[in-house]
């Protein structure tokens, strides 16, 4: 039986890349996508969510709009990463598919009671806000949430958006700490693993060779989106982050972590938005998360660019 997932996003090329490996694999249904303000503010996510679900051909999906800002703070987006649109890249047409007209916040609500307990996982590819508010609104649920799966934070590699926090956590750190601290089985994909997973130019090629809508597609998203990090860097290509979170559902055996505990520094200036790691257990904290360390970043590509291979 194909594992049930709820890919929460704010599209962004790499979010893209995430549905359209989520939609080529069989092994997962997805219930529906719920938009976040985050890389774009939320009018932008919802509408790229509905791109990408078009692109793949996959336009009976639901698209859901959730939360247009952080629960304590303004918005901080990243278009000088991702472009004006969020999507810049590829020359996608305005979606013709419906916008859900219920939130999106109570369409998660609304599935973790409707779906057997601990039969959903949640995909979180943005901030945590939308996952907050459902934890807030509905702690009860808990329990029933199988698993989130989130790409977020960042500890040995430092951050990308300041010195020391990743651009998803940093966007509303107090969501992250209200899911960290929520109970539900968590793991994490940092930037420590997807800074391992470079859009090398051999590798944007295989994308090139498919000679697909969505192979083609691929290409202009990943070469407008690792611009920026390879002028930073200086690398050959640039780290791919979301669509991590998938292929760890599809393939958990490709990444290594462990268990231990993980907080959200939402107080100080200068680490604002952190995540700290407890890696070596140096405190008695409780072990709230499944902290992954390392990624197979060949058999990452390899599954991403065949299963890819098998969409429009």
């Amino acid at each position: 039986m194909a594992r049930k997932i709820i890919i929460d996003t704010d599209p962004g090329q790499d979010d893209a890349l995430a549905i359209l490996l989520a939609f080529a694999s069989p092994e997962l249904d997805v219930l529906g996508i719920t938009a976040v303000a985050g890389n774009v503010p939320l009018a932008l996510t919802e509408v790229n969510a509905r791109k990408i679900s078009e692109l793949a051909g996959r336009s009976d999906t639901r698209v859901f709009a959730g939360a247009d800002r952080p629960l304590m703070r303004p918005l901080i987006t990243a278009e000088h990463v991702h472009g004006k649109t969020g999507l810049d890249g590829p020359d996608l047409p305005e979606p013709s598919m419906p916008l859900q007209d219920q939130h999106a916040v109570d369409f998660i609500i609304e599935t973790l009671r409707s779906e057997p307990a601990g039969t959903v996982t949640l995909c979180v590819l943005g901030p945590l806000t939308n996952i907050a508010h459902v934890l807030l609104r509905a702690p009860e649920l808990a329990p029933r949430i199988k698993e989130i799966v989130l790409m977020g934070g960042g500890f040995f590699e430092g951050g990308n958006i300041t010195p020391t926090a990743e651009f998803n956590i940093y966007v509303d750190p107090q969501a992250a700490q209200i899911v960290l601290q929520s109970g539900v089985p968590i793991v994490i994909l940092p930037l420590d693993v997807t800074h391992q997973a470079l859009t090398t130019a051999k590798r944007i090629d295989r994308f090139r060779a498919l000679g697909t809508r969505c192979g083609d597609a691929s290409v202009a998203l990943l070469e407008f989106f690792e611009r920026f990090d390879e002028e930073k860097y200086g690398s050959d290509g640039g780290p791919l982050h979301d669509p991590n979170v998938i292929a760890y559902l599809l393939k958990p055996e490709l990444y290594t972590g462990r268990h231990c505990n993980v907080e959200v520094d939402a107080a100080n200036e200068l680490t604002f938005g952190m995540t700290v790691v407890d890696w070596w257990g140096i405190t008695d904290r409780p072990k709230n998360a499944f902290y992954i360390r390392n990624v197979d970043s060949d058999g990452f590509f390899e599954l991403l660019t065949t299963r890819i291979a098998t969409l429009p």
